[in-house]
């Protein structure tokens, strides 16, 4: 799933190669993932794009100030960027091709989305806010305003696991199941440790963790094309993917924990003190 970092590679590169660009035509061909019909999305047609941004794994394409196509790629989607759109036509329910962006250049972009489970979502809106999943979110763990005792504060109190706390879109913005992963491993933590229960010594760790694990990830997403982030993101995972593998920092095996639509990994010794986890139905939570 794309997660904070390959979101922010994908509007950036579209910041580059879109902004200043007028739609010269917008067709969906996945009718499931348009979920907006106020405005049109042909309200988007003869606008000139005026700016790409994020917000936690949603890109925000914006159409002036009043105008804005919203996508969210859910597990499966990705975007195909092409400098000649290709002439071929789209026909629905027959092609990974969700969304066809054309630019007045000749220039375009699709939203596609593999498998049969189709959840990646498209929305024509007047204001980003305006998407339930948006207005929902928490805050951005890079933004400046994002301290350490904020996230201190977002700790207290809450007697849920650190893996799932991290994941919560509502709780903060952009991480997935990939980076958890990756934060909790820099961090040397269990993924089971409740979130209430951390020392001051292992919230410093943690959010330290948090924050340069993602800034590494979007500084290496950084100019890359659409088609080399889903390779750069695999290569630069220390656990996550990597089960039975070779920890890189301790030598041990990176193991994993299933669960009906993903899994987690982790290593033994860096992060639950050698032991290892059962299923997560049956395992005791680690401290």
């Amino acid at each position: 799933m794309p997660e904070m970092p390959e979101v922010q590679g994908l509007v950036d590169f579209l910041g580059e190669r879109a902004a200043g660009r007028t739609v010269r035509r917008a067709q969906v061909a996945a009718i499931s993932a348009l979920k907006t019909y106020d405005p049109l999305l042909d309200a988007l047609v003869d606008r000139e794009i005026s700016d790409v941004t994020r917000r936690g794994k949603f890109a925000v394409i914006a159409a002036g100030a009043e105008l804005h196509l919203v996508f969210h790629l859910a597990k499966a989607g990705w975007l195909r960027w092409y400098e000649k759109l290709p002439a071929t036509v789209i026909k629905p329910g027959r092609s990974p091709i969700a969304l066809r962006v054309a630019l007045d250049d000749g220039s375009g972009f699709d939203l596609t989305e593999a498998g049969t489970k189709k959840s990646l979502a498209v929305y024509v809106v007047r204001d980003p806010a305006d998407v339930p999943g948006v207005a929902r979110l928490g805050p951005d763990p890079l933004d400046d305003a994002f301290t350490r005792d904020a996230f201190a504060r977002i700790l207290a109190g809450r007697r849920t696991q650190i893996k799932g706390l991290l994941r919560d879109q509502s709780i903060i913005a952009g991480i997935g199941n990939a980076y958890s992963d990756e934060i909790l491993h820099a961090a040397r933590m269990s993924p089971y440790a409740l979130a209430a229960e951390r020392s001051e010594a292992e919230i410093d760790r943690l959010y330290e963790a948090m924050r340069t694990t993602l800034g590494a990830a979007v500084k290496a997403a950084s100019g890359r094309p659409p088609a080399d982030l889903k390779d750069a993101k695999r290569r630069g995972m220390a656990v996550h993917g990597r089960s039975g593998e070779t920890c890189p920092i301790c030598g041990d095996t990176v193991r994993s924990v299933y669960f009906a639509d993903r899994s987690l990994e982790y290593c033994p010794t860096c992060q639950t003190g050698g032991k290892t986890l059962a299923d997560r139905r049956l395992s005791r939570l680690l401290k």
